[in-house]
C-alpha cells in the first residue's frame, strides 16, 4: 500500500464525516470500537495458537495425523480465520465502501464456521443425524451464497 494512501482514507473519511447525520456517526463510531475489539480478539486468538502449537512442538506431540491435534489446531486456525473475516466486513463498513453488513458476507462467515464446525467434529461422539443436519445447513446456506453471488453478478452487469 502506497504511503499516501492511508493520507488520503483519512482524507475522505473526513469529508464523508462532515456529511453524516448524528445516526451515520454513531454506526461510524461503533464500527471503529467493534474494529479494534475484534482486532485484540484475533491478536490473543494468534497468541494462544501460536503458544499452543509451539507447546506441542516441545512435548513432541505435535503429530498432525493424530485426530485431536489436528482439531485443536486446526480449529483455532479457522477461528481466527472466521474473526478476520467478520473484521473485515466491520472494516468495509467504517471505510465507508460499504453502508451496512452485507448478508453475502454474513453467510459466507456462517459457511466457514460450518466448515469449521465438521474440523472439530469428534466422530466417536457424532451420530449420523448431526452431520446430516450440518450438511443440509451448509448446502442451504452455500445455495443461498451462490444465489446472492449471481444477483450481484447481473447487477454489476447492468450497471
Amino acid at each position: 500500500m502506497p504511503l499516501d494512501q492511508p493520507t488520503k482514507q483519512l482524507n475522505q473519511f473526513k469529508k464523508h464525516w462532515a456529511v453524516m447525520n448524528y445516526y451515520e456517526r454513531f454506526e461510524q463510531i461503533i464500527a471503529v470500537i467493534l474494529s479494534v475489539v475484534i482486532s485484540v480478539i484475533i491478536l490473543i486468538s494468534l497468541y494462544q495458537l501460536i503458544r499452543t502449537v509451539f507447546d506441542l512442538l516441545l512435548v513432541n506431540a505435535f503429530n498432525p495425523l493424530e485426530h485431536h491435534v489436528f482439531q485443536t489446531v486446526f480449529g483455532m486456525i479457522m477461528t481466527l480465520l472466521i474473526a478476520m473475516e467478520f473484521k473485515h466486513s466491520i472494516v468495509k463498513v467504517a471505510l465507508r465502501q460499504d453502508s451496512i453488513i452485507q448478508v453475502k458476507t454474513v453467510v459466507l462467515i456462517a459457511l466457514i464456521a460450518l466448515s469449521r464446525k465438521f474440523v472439530i467434529l469428534d466422530p466417536d461422539e457424532t451420530g449420523p443425524a448431526k452431520i446430516a443436519a450440518l450438511a443440509g445447513a451448509a448446502v442451504a446456506m452455500g445455495i443461498v451464497y451462490w444465489l446472492l453471488r449471481e444477483r450481484d453478478d447481473r447487477l454489476g452487469e447492468s450497471s
